[in-house]
């Protein structure tokens, strides 16, 4: 007499509602990082007054690019450095974005107020080419053994007719405590001194 066999069943799985209410919970799940409490941004001194535009001069423009950066900056971290060879970051410090693309945009600013230049966009230096600053941010952080803050940005100028020249800037300020309070108004302190001085020297 044969068997009868019973079909084989596939594992239960967790009712729906039952796994709905589960991602409903605050608190079961975490997605990524802790949202920092408050973010860091730069802000310039110097802003330009508003108006109804104007035309573009040939070679009057400048194109302000995106400087580069070492990779200890390519984070929205705050580096700390300690002697020649230590490195560490502020605990509580988070930038908005990364601080090549918040001094880029501090430094058009900056430029377009202090000077009688209009300021491109990299995307659009192709539609008034003129002049072209380009980049690199050496140093922006905090020296814990000076509490200091301090900030190095090599330049680059390409004139419309090839021409280029380099030129250093730097600047650094007291930082109060290593803390997101404390490094905050300094560093924002620095970049406005750097960019004021960039500004000067591609406007005169």
């Amino acid at each position: 007499m044969r068997q009868m066999r019973r079909p084989m069943r596939s594992p239960s799985l967790p009712a729906l509602p039952a796994l709905l209410a589960m991602l409903a919970l605050p608190g079961c799940i975490s997605l990524g990082p802790k949202t920092p409490a408050q973010l860091m941004r730069l802000t310039p001194v110097q802003t330009a007054p508003a108006d109804s535009g104007e035309a573009v001069a040939a070679g009057r423009a400048v194109t302000v690019v995106y400087p580069i950066a070492p990779m200890e900056l390519q984070a929205v971290r705050v580096p700390v450095r300690s002697g020649q060879t230590t490195l560490a970051y502020v605990k509580d410090a988070t930038w908005a974005d990364t601080p090549a693309h918040l001094f880029r945009d501090l430094l058009a600013e900056t430029i377009r107020a202090r000077t009688d230049r209009p300021v491109l966009d990299p995307r659009d230096y192709h539609l008034a080419p003129g002049l072209r600053l380009t980049g690199r941010i050496q140093q922006f952080g905090l020296d814990v053994d000076s509490q200091q803050v301090a900030m190095i940005y090599d330049a680059t100028l390409q004139y419309p007719d090839g021409r280029i020249q380099t030129r250093r800037f730097s600047a650094s300020a007291p930082a109060s405590a290593a803390t997101s309070a404390g490094v905050a108004p300094a560093l924002n302190t620095v970049a406005n001194q750097v960019a004021a001085q960039v500004a000067d020297w591609v406007g005169r």
